[in-house]
């Protein structure tokens, strides 16, 4: 089991869909935090923290089993983000007091990326106890890619070698 199951990936991406709508549409649009970068400073600067542990896991978690020590590290780099996450809840109260409140929407929005993303990390702590019980390394482990996925040369059978013709 050192392939990361199907829906810990699914709910991997949704929490990522969902993170980039939250981003995109309730503080770049709606709320305008980059404008406001005196107020809202202490958000931004958890919001980067979060994306630069969230870029890790998404660029390695579908391709990497993260053995042994490196389970912890990764339980670690998940743990993190739900201190940041946690910190940022508070923290966005006071920056965006004064730029009309968080919206319920994007309240709304947080509780279902939280709760996707427990989710997420209840598929994934099976894989960690095998990951952890072996030496430690980063072993390739990319994951299956379905059949309709695969570019079309790949779902073409090989021709039989009796088939097969060669230029003289």
């Amino acid at each position: 089991m050192s392939i990361v199951p199907s829906p810990t990936l699914w709910l991997l991406a949704t929490v990522g869909a969902l993170g980039a709508f939250d981003t995109l549409y309730y503080h770049e649009w709606r709320a305008r935090l980059p404008a406001h970068r005196a107020l809202a400073a202490s958000e931004l600067a958890l919001h980067a923290a979060r994306d630069g542990l969230y870029a890790v896991v998404f660029a390695t978690l579908p391709w990497l089993a993260w053995e042994g020590w490196w389970a912890g590290v990764l339980l670690v780099l998940l743990t993190g983000e739900i201190g940041l996450t946690l910190a940022d809840f508070v923290v966005e109260v006071g920056a965006r007091r004064t730029l009309g409140g968080v919206d319920a929407g994007e309240r709304v929005t947080h509780a279902v990326m939280g709760i996707l993303y427990g989710a997420m990390i209840a598929t994934l702590l099976p894989v960690l106890a095998v990951w952890w019980s072996r030496s430690t390394a980063l072993a390739s482990a990319p994951p299956p890619i379905p059949a309709a996925l695969r570019p079309p040369a790949h779902r073409m059978p090989a021709p039989e070698p009796s088939q097969a013709r060669y230029a003289d």
